[in-house]
């Protein structure tokens, strides 16, 4: 009785990640499709692929550098657009613009006697401008959630870390379940 039940808690940990996979890929397709208007699966998936493509290809433009200018003036005027937008496009650009935020992970002492630490990563090298010279901003994200906290730290609790920022975020998100990110260096 102990081995069905051993065989079926692996059928279960095996079974519903991808269970659950197929199911939100499928609720996005379809919802896309629907959006759209499209009878056939997926072609809304790939038009809008394709739209995102084009988009970032005229962005690329020096008038559409204009016309971006312009736009974020006009949302500028508008208090609760403003900071949804501005706060948005901050985000995107942490992750996948030019002005890339999540490339320097960390780890953080959050005691004095740096028994206990957080992982995370370097988004302001210096806050100086805030009145806090010498100490740095980290985002510290949270497991198993699409959120996390900022900590502002003095430099001399931040040790960079040689390892891949993808591989410290899924460590991190996983709540440490994912395999431990390696070090490039080979240093602890």
């Amino acid at each position: 009785m102990k081995r069905l039940l051993t065989y079926f808690l692996r059928g279960l940990v095996l079974t519903i990640p991808l269970a659950v996979t197929i199911a939100v890929c499928w609720m996005v397709l379809t919802t896309i499709d629907g959006w759209l208007g499209l009878p056939v699966p997926g072609a809304g998936l790939l038009l809008t692929l394709a739209g995102i493509t084009l988009i970032g290809f005229i962005g690329g433009t020096f008038f559409a550098g204009q016309i971006e200018g312009w736009f974020d003036e006009l949302l500028d005027r508008l208090p609760f657009v403003r900071l949804l937008y501005s706060a948005t496009k901050d985000l995107m650009n942490a992750f996948v613009g030019e002005q890339r935020r999540f490339e320097t992970p960390v780890m953080v002492a959050l005691s004095e006697d740096g028994a206990v630490r957080t992982l995370g990563f370097v988004t302001q090298k210096s806050l100086a401008q805030l009145g806090l010279p010498g100490d740095v901003a980290v985002y510290c994200p949270h497991s198993y959630n699409f959120s996390g906290q900022l900590v502002l730290v003095p430099t001399s609790r931040v040790r960079p870390l040689d390892a891949v920022s993808s591989d410290v975020v899924a460590f991190v998100v996983s709540g440490g379940v994912a395999e431990v990110p390696t070090l490039r260096s080979g240093t602890p």
